[in-house]
C-alpha cells in the first residue's frame, strides 16, 4: 500500500471518529433531525465541486459524446440508488444521533463499527462462504458490546440499543450500496443520498422540533464540521484513498474511527469510561481487527 492512500485513509478516519463529537455538541441546541437535516444539505453541497472537480479530470465532457462508455440504465441505477442509500442512511443516521443524547462519544463510536463484523454475517445470506475468523470475531464483539452497553445491573442503556440498531442499519447501507456503487458514479450516488437523507428529516423535523435560525447559528461549527469534512471530504478521501488498496485492509484502516471517538470524547468533552468498559472497548477493537485479516490460503499454488 502506498503511504499517500494509507494517509488519506487515516485521515477520512479521523474526520469520521472526531465526528461523534461535533453531533454530540451540536444537539446542545439543535434537536437531532434538526441537525441531521442541515448536516446533509450542507454534505451534498459540499459534494457539488467535488462532482464538478472529478468530471473535468476524468474527462467526462468528452465521455458523455460516446454511448459506449455508459451502459443503458445508468442513470436510473445512480438515482434509484442514491435515493435507496439515502433513505437508508436516514434512518440509520436519526437512530445515531438521537442515541447520542442518551450515551457517550466513546461507546457510541465502537458501537456502531459493529457493523464491520456484522456485514460478513450477513453475507451468509448471499451465499458467501465465511471463515471461522469471522465467528471468533463475532463472539468477541458480543462480549465486548456486553462489557460496553449492560451495566453490573444487567440494564442496557437507551441510547445504546439507539445506536447498535443504527449499526444494523449501517450494515444495510454498505450492502446497498456494494449493490450500486459498480453500477453508477460513487460521488454523484453520494450527493444523491445526502440530499434524500436531508429531505427526508425535514418531516420529523418540523413534526417534532421547532428549528430556529439563532440555534442554527450557534451550532454552526459542529454543522459545518459534520456536513463538509464528515460527509464531503472524508468520503472523497474514502473513494481515493481506496485505488488500488486492498478492501480488507482498507477497512481495517477506517474502523480506526471508533478509536478516534473514544479519545475525541475523552479529550474535548471529558468523557471517561470505566475498566468495565474500556475492556469492551478492546475486545470489540480487537474482533474489528480479526475480522478484516484475510483467510490464508490452503495449498499452495502449483506453478
Amino acid at each position: 500500500m502506498r503511504l499517500k492512500n494509507a494517509a488519506m485513509l487515516m485521515t477520512a478516519a479521523f474526520i469520521w471518529g472526531t465526528a461523534f463529537v461535533a453531533q454530540s455538541v451540536g444537539m446542545d441546541y439543535l434537536g437531532p433531525f434538526t441537525f441531521n437535516g442541515v448536516r446533509n444539505f450542507v454534505g451534498a453541497a459540499a459534494l457539488l465541486p467535488c462532482i464538478w472537480l472529478l468530471d473535468r479530470l476524468n474527462g467526462r465532457d468528452t465521455e458523455r459524446k460516446s454511448k459506449d462508455v455508459q451502459a443503458p440504465g445508468g442513470r436510473k441505477d445512480l438515482i434509484l440508488g442514491g435515493i435507496s442509500c439515502g433513505t437508508v442512511l436516514f434512518i440509520a443516521g436519526s437512530l445515531q444521533q438521537v442515541g447520542l443524547q442518551y450515551t457517550t462519544v466513546g461507546k457510541a463510536g465502537f458501537i456502531t463499527a459493529c457493523y464491520i463484523v456484522i456485514v460478513p454475517v450477513c453475507g451468509i445470506f448471499l451465499h458467501k462462504k465465511i471463515g471461522g475468523r469471522v465467528w471468533i470475531a463475532v463472539a468477541l464483539s458480543l462480549i465486548g458490546l456486553y462489557l460496553l452497553c449492560i451495566t453490573e445491573r444487567l440494564t442496557i442503556g437507551k441510547g445504546d440499543i439507539l445506536v447498535f440498531l443504527c449499526a444494523l442499519v449501517f450494515t444495510m447501507h454498505i450492502l446497498v450500496i456494494d449493490y450500486f456503487s459498480p453500477r453508477a458514479d460513487g460521488v454523484k450516488m453520494s450527493c444523491i443520498q445526502f440530499f434524500v437523507c436531508g429531505l427526508l428529516s425535514l418531516v420529523p423535523m418540523y413534526a417534532l422540533e421547532t428549528p430556529e435560525l439563532g440555534a442554527l447559528m450557534k451550532s454552526w461549527a459542529p454543522i459545518l464540521y459534520a456536513g463538509v469534512l464528515s460527509s464531503g471530504v472524508a468520503y472523497t478521501l474514502q473513494i481515493v484513498g481506496q485505488k488500488n488498496v486492498n478492501p480488507a485492509i482498507a477497512s481495517l484502516i477506517l474502523s480506526l474511527e471508533s478509536c478516534f471517538s473514544v479519545l475525541a470524547g475523552w479529550l474535548i468533552l471529558g468523557q471517561r469510561l470505566s475498566v468495565r468498559e474500556a475492556a469492551g472497548c478492546a475486545l470489540m477493537f480487537a474482533a474489528i481487527m480479526l475480522a478484516q485479516l484475510p483467510e490464508r490460503r490452503r495449498g499452495k499454488e502449483k506453478g
